[in-house]
């Protein structure tokens, strides 16, 4: 009988990041349902973001929730590659299969991050389940495999993450401000202080 060890598992080779979109240029393109909903979970993590939407129509929910936002601009035309210039993010939605990989194409020349919805082959990047409680934001990922799994692991956490974790920050934020010493002595004092958490029943 085999047996299945870690070693002969499937990992997750992504390299987690967070993105200060604020200071970004982000290109949706595509006003439907799922650019919508790029936009919708971008924001909600992002509020900030530097946002362009360009389509030949928005849906009425989609320029709802642009207008509430200052930095999000929709442009009411279809794709042009001119559109890339000066951009740091693309993800593409439309309803046309050729046209998502043309912009995927066209993108990779300028070595942009591209994500194309619903095509892994055609990601730079994907955009994961996301939990934030104030200053903690936890990212969860599964390779593209299982957006399902990647909600059901955002309820979990939110469940289990206590609303007050930001005082927790915060007040250690601050103490660690006191302390003396040098890098090390400062990360040993902190990993002691916290170890409660990890031996928290």
């Amino acid at each position: 009988m085999n047996t299945v060890t870690t070693s002969n598992l499937e990992r997750n080779e992504l390299y987690p990041v967070f993105l200060k979109l604020h200071n970004l240029n982000v290109l949706i393109v595509g006003g439907g349902n799922v650019g919508l909903e790029k936009l919708f979970f971008m924001l909600k993590s992002s509020p900030n973001a530097n946002v362009e939407v360009v389509a030949p129509f928005f849906l009425p929910e989609l320029v709802e929730l642009a207008a509430k936002h200052p930095t999000v601009s929709l442009t009411n035309l279809k794709y042009k590659k001119q559109m890339l210039k000066k951009r740091h993010l693309v993800i593409a939605c439309t309803d046309k299969i050729k046209v998502n990989e043309k912009i995927f194409k066209q993108a990779r020349k300028r070595y942009l991050m591209c994500n194309i919805a619903d095509t892994p082959d055609f990601c730079d990047y994907y955009l994961g389940g996301i939990v934030t409680k104030g200053h903690v934001k936890v990212a969860i990922s599964t390779n593209g495999k299982s957006p399902t799994t990647a909600k059901r692991l955002r309820e979990f956490f939110e469940e289990i993450i206590p609303e007050d974790i930001n005082e927790m920050v915060q007040n250690l934020n601050e103490y660690r401000k006191t302390l003396k010493g040098d890098f090390e002595d400062k990360v040993k004092k902190m990993n002691e202080i916290t170890l409660a958490l990890k031996n928290k029943e």
